[in-house]
């Protein structure tokens, strides 16, 4: 699927899971009101997902957060706006380049912070459970860097 369709699977995700916000509306959300669901597609499956703030499939902010489990791997890839990327707990490892070298991962523990900048390769995985919260500008892409790390493609075969 095309990045259209990428970030429309998001956007379903937007009207199933989040609180009905849009830009300009105040949100509070507690930790146990907010709620998950099955990542979209074009993510390895076993991670969940909650849309906080906006519809990431929008132009506009949004903020979401990954509940990604251990073991958890998202291939070299780039967005096409940047994002910024908080761990709420558990440690996120990132690393930049074209191809997943985890000893030259930065390990991101709960509370630590990341900029990326749009359409830089990176990649991602975790060791143990991790949940990270996202913010940036919509509409929120994720292209793989080899088409051939796309579960969207993998879950066709």
């Amino acid at each position: 699927m095309g990045v259209l369709s990428r970030s429309i699977s998001i956007s379903v995700l937007a009207t199933l899971f989040a609180a009905p916000a849009m830009a300009g509306d105040e949100v509070f959300i507690n930790k146990g009101d907010i709620k998950w669901g099955a990542a979209p597609p074009s993510l390895a499956k076993g991670a969940k997902l909650a849309v906080l703030y906006g519809d990431p499939g929008k132009s506009g902010p949004f903020t979401l957060r990954l509940m990604a489990p251990a073991g958890y791997k998202i291939a070299p890839h780039l967005h096409s706006q940047a994002e910024h990327l908080t761990v709420v707990s558990g440690t996120f490892y990132l690393g930049t380049g074209d191809k997943m070298d985890k000893s030259h991962a930065h390990a991101l523990s709960s509370g630590g912070y990341h900029y990326l900048p749009a359409k830089a390769h990176h990649y991602a995985f975790t060791k143990a459970a991790t949940i990270v919260q996202v913010s940036g500008e919509g509409p929120f892409d994720i292209v793989y860097l080899n088409p051939a790390d796309n579960p969207e493609k993998a879950a066709k075969k």
